[in-house]
């Protein structure tokens, strides 16, 4: 008898001939996320993915495992051979463990039997081990339509058991749907949408923008916990790191005050989509809201979007601040993006910002800028930062 630790998926079941490919991409990120967690086995048993533990680790596996994009319940609980004495025993510990830490009344006993060479049909299974649970612990009761707790034996090459059901993210392993470059500020929004767009398979690097000695190192370092609090979802990423007050003094200098904050956005992500072109990454991410500032009407997005080639995706377009700090607040992003550093949108920041910009207005303005030259000289003088997901797990 040994601790497991039971994974379900969900839409890579759905995925046909190219199933394989996603179970493949999931089980290594199982053992990627586990890694370092005692002698823990993981293997596939019938269309469901299994990992082998001790009590000791349990728990933390757990914790891990619910970081990880394409699982969508977690049940930790035992594995014993297929012999009924043997699972009526650990059905009855199982029970007697849980009713120990959460008020039970009443149970069902469900069985799913994958492996129908076993001798005993599910329903015959059902009973015996619900009658033995009535009989050891006579404080519970048959509820088969609400119970209080659910005792789920699934009998497949082994016999698994186990009582609790956790809720997983779901989604697509990280890896599987290509790679998208997030503009990662130190606010709330651009943790949430990186997180949102890695859940669909999209492997994430990030660029940060500052605006050093304006905005302080505390400020980068910020950004740097966020990518590390990104990469316990997303694995290993680069963060490139961008001065652009350099060009902000250009634009503050020779363009009008109101059009600053549009276009240093533009500045963004020509900056963005050039450091995507040269490593292969295929999409940017942003964290914008649709009204929410300045830079995020309608208006202000398609004049944005006019400078770049690559798709953007913007998972937050629709959210209110509400929502977005919700998920924040689950992922693990929220308390790092409140702590009070600035960043390079707050210099320069004019009064009365543009909101309804009209394209031939800022390209009229940008034509006093040497746009070009100042994108590659803030390219080359970037940091890049690699964010380690083993580092930031511990």
């Amino acid at each position: 008898m040994q601790r497991i630790v039971s994974i379900s998926f969900g839409e890579i079941a759905l995925k046909g001939l190219n199933r394989s490919y996603f179970e493949k991409k999931l089980l290594n990120q199982i053992k990627r996320s586990i890694k370092g967690l005692g002698e823990s086995k993981v293997y596939r048993d019938q269309g469901k993915i299994y990992v082998i533990t001790d009590d000791e680790n349990i728990e933390r596996i757990v914790e891990k495992l619910k970081k990880v994009f394409g699982i969508v319940y977690i049940s930790p609980g035992y594995r014993v051979e297929k012999d009924i004495e043997k699972m009526i025993e650990k059905a009855i510990e199982s029970v007697k463990q849980t009713i120990a830490h959460k008020e039970v009344r009443t149970f069902k006993v469900q069985v799913k039997r994958a492996d129908k060479k076993f001798p005993i049909k599910s329903m015959d299974v059902a009973r015996k081990i619900g009658a033995a649970i009535l009989r050891e612990i006579k404080v519970l009761k048959v509820d088969v339509n609400n119970p209080d707790l659910l005792v789920k034996v699934d009998i497949r090459d082994y016999c698994y058991i186990y009582t609790d059901k956790i809720k997983g993210y779901g989604g697509l392993p990280v890896g599987t749907n290509g790679r998208a470059l997030l503009l990662l500020s130190g606010g709330i929004d651009s943790p949430v949408a990186g997180f949102m767009i890695a859940k669909r398979g999209v492997s994430i690097d990030a660029v940060h923008f500052h605006s050093y000695p304006f905005t302080s190192e505390r400020a980068e370092e910020k950004v740097k916990k966020l990518a590390g609090l990104l990469s316990e979802y997303c694995g290993n990423m680069k963060l490139y790191s961008v001065n652009i007050l350099p060009i902000q003094r250009e634009i503050n200098e020779k363009c009008p005050e109101d059009e600053m904050t549009i276009i240093s956005r533009r500045f963004m992500m020509r900056i963005a989509e050039r450091i995507a072109e040269k490593e292969g990454i295929d999409a940017l991410i942003t964290g914008e809201s649709l009204g929410q500032v300045a830079s995020q009407t309608i208006k202000s997005l398609n004049v944005t979007n006019s400078v770049v080639k690559r798709p953007v995706f913007r998972p937050l377009i629709g959210m209110d601040k509400v929502e977005i700090t919700e998920i924040a607040m689950d992922i693990g992003t929220y308390e790092t993006s409140i702590l009070p550093y600035e960043d390079c949108c707050t210099v320069f920041l004019p009064k009365h910002p543009v909101t309804r910009p009209k394209l031939e207005d800022i390209e009229k303005s940008e034509a006093s800028l040497d746009v070009e030259n100042l994108v590659e000289d803030a390219i080359r003088k970037m940091k890049i930062i690699e964010i380690n997901f083993q580092e930031n797990a511990e």
